[in-house]
């Protein structure tokens, strides 16, 4: 089962939080519905900057224990380079994660459709 590693900060970037997770648009949205939860409401967190997805769960927690140590200047350094402008992750992660959705069963051919004679 596949496991993400994520940072998450405020809209003024003074925290970065980071978290482990295997469905990470449910956490997501978790962090929404529950705003203040680890914070007051002027710092709250609510823009994906960061993820990395990995396959195995010890491989997951491993990274996770290793980013968590990290100083801010390191996690700033991680996050450059793959989201200079620190835009909200989010939005693209809905949009891909909607795309990904496809029905369960092939739609079937109609069975009273007349074949065509020529």
């Amino acid at each position: 089962m596949k496991r993400f590693v994520y940072i998450i900060t405020d809209r003024n970037r003074k925290n970065l939080h980071v978290g482990l997770c295997s469905d990470l648009v449910k956490t997501l949205q978790f962090y929404s519905d529950m705003p203040t939860l680890f914070f007051d409401s002027a710092q709250q967190l609510n823009r994906l900057v960061y993820f990395e997805e990995i396959n195995t769960e010890e491989q997951a927690m491993d990274r996770f224990k290793v980013v968590s140590t990290f100083t801010r200047p390191q996690k700033e350094k991680m996050i450059r380079p793959v989201n200079p402008d620190w835009i909200d992750l989010t939005i693209g992660l809905k949009y891909e994660s909607g795309l990904r959705v496809r029905p369960q069963l092939r739609p079937s051919v109609n069975a009273n459709r007349r074949p065509v004679t020529f």
